[in-house]
């Protein structure tokens, strides 16, 4: 597998605006092809990477139901199916891939599908340099064991108090279900008047982490977000844009 990057934190952080700038970033530094994997159903990674999911790991698994059910399957597993479909659904972009879980469609749970995703997930991404997966609010994804390790761990939270006791209690639960991490980083998003919040020394400490990244508020990737502007458009002035460069530059290229 690649090198991978998952991204997590409660929610309205700002967590799929931080995987395509890192998404963004790795393809401006030759780190290219990047497979990016949308792993919240609530999430619009495509929208910000200014692609679209026409179809996710969700539809496939239910037109596969609908498929054996019918009898319109003759002559391949249902496994090799759903693995066909979700293979199908993968988004070729310039510099990158995108493979979405969208939503469960019909009766069910997720089980089977992220069974499937996972052997999926770790057979294409043999295929790409570097992997950035986009989670669910928390760590859910990561607790169904779509990924098992990753080679960084990247916990997002507002400069809040409650934001810093987040970062506390995803960091906990990592250890509570036993991730594996090479490098854990800290990422401080929308801070105001270039302060840090208080808490996060106490933070860092408890959590042992090995970077802590401070973004500032900016209005111009708010405004990118709402209206579901790719972030490809973003120039490469941008200050975050900038501090999210240094991030790579420093500590993934080689």
């Amino acid at each position: 597998m690649g090198y991978l990057i998952a991204v997590t934190g409660k929610g309205g952080v700002g967590k799929t605006t931080i995987s395509s700038l890192l998404i963004k970033q790795l393809i401006a530094n030759g780190m290219e092809p990047v497979l990016a994997i949308d792993a919240d159903p609530n999430s619009c990674l495509d929208a910000a990477l200014g692609v679209k999911a026409e179809s996710t790991v969700g539809s496939a698994r239910e037109e596969v139901r609908q498929e054996v059910q019918g009898g319109m399957s003759a002559g391949i597993s249902k496994q090799e199916l759903l693995q066909l479909k979700i293979a199908e659904s993968l988004v070729e972009a310039r510099g990158f891939d995108l493979i979405a879980m969208g939503r469960p469609e019909g009766a069910g749970c997720y089980c089977y599908a992220n069974n499937v995703l996972k052997s999926v997930i770790t057979e294409i991404s043999n295929e790409y340099p570097y992997v950035v997966l986009d989670n669910e609010a928390g760590l859910e994804n990561l607790s169904r064991r779509i990924v098992q390790e990753v080679n960084m761990l990247v916990l997002i939270s507002d400069p809040s108090n409650s934001g810093m006791e987040t970062l506390k209690r995803l960091y906990t639960l990592s250890c509570e279900m036993n991730i594996k991490y090479d490098q854990l980083l800290l990422v401080i998003n929308r801070i105001r008047n270039g302060k840090m919040p208080e808490k996060i020394e106490e933070v860092r400490a408890f959590t042992k982490a090995d970077h802590v990244l401070g973004l500032p508020d900016d209005g111009e990737i708010a405004a990118f977000a709402e209206n579901n502007r790719s972030i490809f458009e973003l120039q490469d002035d941008n200050e975050v844009l900038k501090k999210i460069n240094d991030i790579i530059k420093s500590k993934l290229k080689k």
